[in-house]
């Protein structure tokens, strides 16, 4: 009941984060040119900077083997959801990044923090790093549909490899950011999900609500995401020995949380319908609040 509530909790604030999207976009304050420009914002500044701060933590041994830890099983998830994904969805590039991705930071986050105490968040910053990674790189060259988007050039030279990089070099050289750099980067980062949600709300102003339950794609793609490549993971994951368990369920949660927000955002700056992606990602969120207590239930009934 409690992880229930939690992510009831969450989705009421998203919705109210959409919500203010929707009434600016609704009120003439922002427009589609303006979405677009926030979209830049959050893809080139908010989402690299959450990135480096997840990382800007005191180096410890103990820390260091989490990481590692967290940064295998995190590529091990990560990959059987684009493979799943790209089997089921090869023909809808939409459909596939969603499904292929989650809203890890802000749905992930707090239910690992609540079940497993602050400690273990930081197995989901691996998780969420590589998803951008991915996101940026694999996930454009679906929504193109240009193999370029994976050339090498784009790869080393793209903000959230960058801010990665980065953030392993400041935890592993133990480089401390000064009071003002750090203060700074933590208070971009704390504008991930707001931002995120804000530019959501935007796209939604711009579709007819009333079609977001009666999409059976929509139907079909919330519930590989929420119920298909969660119970691959989870089964994937019952193979390691029982010391990881903490690891292993913080990430299940990260892997089984809904479509997250910047499908429609990379859709809108590839000029897909973002209104679509919007969708995606308000029906996966809603029916989320059902799915994710069911899975963190059977971890814990099968991983005994």
């Amino acid at each position: 009941m409690e992880l229930a509530l939690i992510a009831l909790r969450q989705t009421a604030v998203m919705f109210l984060l959409m919500g203010i999207g929707w009434a600016l976009c609704r009120g003439g304050k922002i427009s589609r040119d303006g979405s677009r420009e926030l979209a830049n914002l959050l893809l080139y500044v908010i989402l690299p900077s959450a990135i480096l701060n997840a990382f800007c933590t005191e180096y410890t041994a103990e820390k260091s083997r989490r990481l590692l830890c967290a940064f295998g099983l995190s590529l091990a998830a990560l990959l059987l959801a684009v493979l799943v994904s790209r089997l089921i969805f090869r023909r809808h590039p939409i459909d596939h990044f969603g499904a292929a991705f989650s809203n890890a930071g802000f749905m992930g986050l707090p239910l690992i923090q609540a079940l497993l105490g602050s400690e273990a968040v930081i197995y989901s910053a691996p998780f969420i790093a590589l998803l951008n990674f991915l996101q940026w790189t694999y996930g454009v060259s679906v929504l193109t549909g240009q193999k370029g988007g994976l050339t090498l050039r784009k790869t080393v030279t793209n903000p959230i490899l960058l801010s990665l990089a980065a953030g392993l070099a400041c935890f592993y050289l133990r480089i401390t950011l000064s009071g003002v750099l750090s203060t700074t980067v933590s208070s971009v980062a704390a504008m991930n999900s707001p931002a995120a949600m804000i530019i959501l709300g935007v796209y939604l102003a711009q579709t007819d609500l009333r079609s977001l339950f009666t999409a059976p794609r929509l139907y079909a793609n919330a519930a590989v995401r929420l119920l298909l490549i969660p119970g691959l993971t989870l089964a994937l994951f019952g193979l390691l020995p029982a010391s990881l368990r903490e690891a292993r369920l913080a990430l299940l949660i990260a892997a089984s949380a809904p479509v997250g927000a910047n499908v429609a955002v990379y859709a809108q700056l590839n000029h897909l319908d973002y209104t679509y992606a919007s969708k995606s990602v308000c029906l996966s969120t809603l029916l989320s609040i059902g799915t994710l207590p069911l899975v963190i239930a059977l971890a814990g009934l099968l991983w005994q």
